[in-house]
């Protein structure tokens, strides 16, 4: 295989570079992986429905295994689709349809893939539809489809689906993969800064690997004139990742329950701007805060996290997210004047865990 151009390796895209060739190759998801291993090896294998969050390797599991099944022939018998981008039941009745009641090209593997992206985004009319087609088609195609919440995927589908789970990164794995990005790239990557880049990614590995590339795109460099090597420090990821300090946010939330609804307020509006936070960022990591730390009893971290749920609901909906990330404030100035934990937490000192 004729290695690329330089300039071309260059200015990839780290997320395509380092993109599993084969299922062997995909890491974290090994149950998975070794069930879809033995689909390929019978030659057999139902509908299937991949859930899980972004960055899991939903997607790169089934490329390898599409690969691994038709070798040259991929392009012929995989038809890929981003139902997020064609919502409607057109895409059903014209794009899916045409491919799926076509015979496969393959002579070894009896069936052709279709492959539906964020699958979840589909309307209900569309996914009604594609139920009679998967039933209808059946002896030509398999289908595969992609979500984050399969709470979003009608029964009738899920029950026709061999359903695959897809967890969150852990942190073991995500460290191997990015420290073997890191050598291929002459990065010296601290243990400070990996640790803060999975925090920041939060089990998606795409996402790690992105801020990574992004990281060191504006890090000094060379370190080191002879070798190359570009420093990637714990100040460089934060330059980069929209993540307030734990410190700050403690200190909104002191504030709050000491009754300063004011000065938490105006913190809060500093920090949003210094860190370019959108409303449902801060709910979120205000509730990663109130989980973390020790020194909320559990029953305030209970009303807390509640009103973290309420309030980023809220703000999904399409509420005002100023309004409500304000509103959140209020309510816990509330909880603070509450004569059961006023007195714990209105001298309450500003340090984290």
């Amino acid at each position: 295989m004729k290695s690329k151009p330089e300039f071309m390796s260059k200015f990839e895209i780290w997320t395509e570079k380092y993109r599993p060739m084969n299922l062997s190759e995909v890491k974290g998801q090994d149950e998975i992986i070794d069930r879809l291993k033995a689909f390929i090896d019978s030659k057999t294998m139902p509908h299937l429905l991949f859930a899980g969050m972004q960055g899991t390797g939903k997607t790169t599991s089934f490329l390898a295994m599409a690969k691994e099944l038709y070798g040259d022939g991929y392009r012929d018998n995989v038809l890929e689709l981003n139902a997020s981008d064609e919502r409607g039941i057109n895409i059903v009745r014209t794009s899916v349809k045409d491919f799926a009641r076509t015979r496969p090209v393959s002579d070894d593997t009896p069936f052709k893939l279709i492959f539906l992206d964020e699958a979840d985004a589909l309307t209900k009319d569309a996914q009604h539809a594609l139920r009679r087609m998967m039933e209808d088609y059946t002896s030509n195609v398999r289908f595969c489809l992609s979500c984050n919440y399969s709470s979003k995927i009608i029964p009738p589908i899920q029950s026709r689906c061999a359903i695959f789970r897809f967890q969150p990164i852990k942190k073991e794995v995500m460290k191997e993969v990015i420290k073997k990005i890191a050598r291929n790239e002459k990065i010296d990557l601290d243990h400070t800064a990996m640790d803060y880049i999975y925090d920041a990614s939060e089990g998606d590995l795409r996402k790690a690997e992105n801020i990574l590339q992004a990281t060191t795109a504006i890090a000094d460099k060379p370190s080191d004139s002879i070798s190359g090597t570009v420093r990637v420090t714990v100040n460089e990821v934060r330059e980069v990742v929209s993540f307030a300090e734990p410190t700050e946010l403690y200190e909104i939330l002191k504030l709050a329950l000491s009754g300063k609804f004011k000065a938490s307020k105006d913190k809060l509006s500093d920090v949003l701007v210094k860190y370019g936070l959108s409303g449902s960022d801060a709910i979120s990591q205000f509730q990663k805060q109130i989980w973390n730390s020790e020194e909320f009893e559990d029953k305030l971290k209970v009303k807390l996290i509640k009103s973290c749920g309420e309030y980023d609901f809220r703000i999904s909906e399409g509420s005002n997210e100023f309004i409500q990330i304000n509103a959140f404030l209020a309510d816990v100035v509330l909880m603070g004047t509450d004569s059961r934990f006023q007195n714990r937490y209105s001298n309450i000192e500003n340090k984290i865990e």
